[in-house]
């Protein structure tokens, strides 16, 4: 998946109130399913004296991950709701959750999914939105000699690098995942083959 995508600048907030009842948004970016599980796990522990922690997300993988709970409220009045936010702002990499202290009145099913997705899209209007291209990252370690050349074919490139100068030289590079394997083959050019590029994991 090395096309942009949007998704939240960072954590945001929302709170109000329906009938009594308060509702409490909360969104994050994640890069992956397991830190949409912990930021989860966070909120639910947070507000573990709530009525209802309602999550939802979508991460980027293939296939792309959607997940959805309704925490106890009746079916469909709240997890979709607050996913159908998420799919309609076209955003990924998301997590998202409801937390609801009860009021003591029943505000059925229609009332619910109206406050989870005001809930949720008030949180994104709260982080703001962004277009994010997706990274990868590498690592280059040449000779002093061809520091200079690595150095200036980063730069002219727009690479986020940082050098660190010991018996050899290695680079650790940061580049958008549709350009990082020309930026690649650049530098095996510039260097002459010299150049030993790693690719790290994750």
């Amino acid at each position: 998946m090395a096309d942009a995508y949007r998704t939240v600048a960072g954590r945001g907030d929302a709170a109000f109130e329906v009938r009594g009842s308060e509702f409490l948004g909360h969104v994050a970016p994640a890069r992956d399913v397991a830190e949409a599980e912990a930021f989860l796990e966070a909120v639910c522990a947070e507000y573990d004296d709530a009525t209802h922690n309602v999550p939802a997300y979508r991460i980027r993988e293939a296939p792309l991950r959607e997940y959805q709970d309704d925490a106890g409220e009746p079916s469909g009045s709240a997890g979709k709701p607050a996913l159908n936010v998420l799919q309609g702002e076209d955003l990924e990499n998301v997590v998202a959750v409801v937390t609801r202290y009860y009021g003591g009145t029943n505000l059925g099913v229609g009332g619910l999914a109206r406050a989870y997705g005001r809930a949720v899209k008030e949180a994104i209007a709260d982080a703001g939105v962004v277009t994010e291209r997706p990274r990868e990252s590498f690592t280059i370690t040449v000779a002093y000699d061809d520091s200079g050349t690595v150095r200036g074919v980063l730069e002219s490139a727009g690479a986020d690098f940082e050098a660190a100068y010991e018996a050899e030289v290695r680079f650790a590079v940061r580049a958008p995942v549709a350009e990082a394997g020309a930026l690649r083959d650049r530098i095996r050019s510039a260097t002459s083959g010299r150049a030993d590029i790693a690719l790290e994991e994750g």
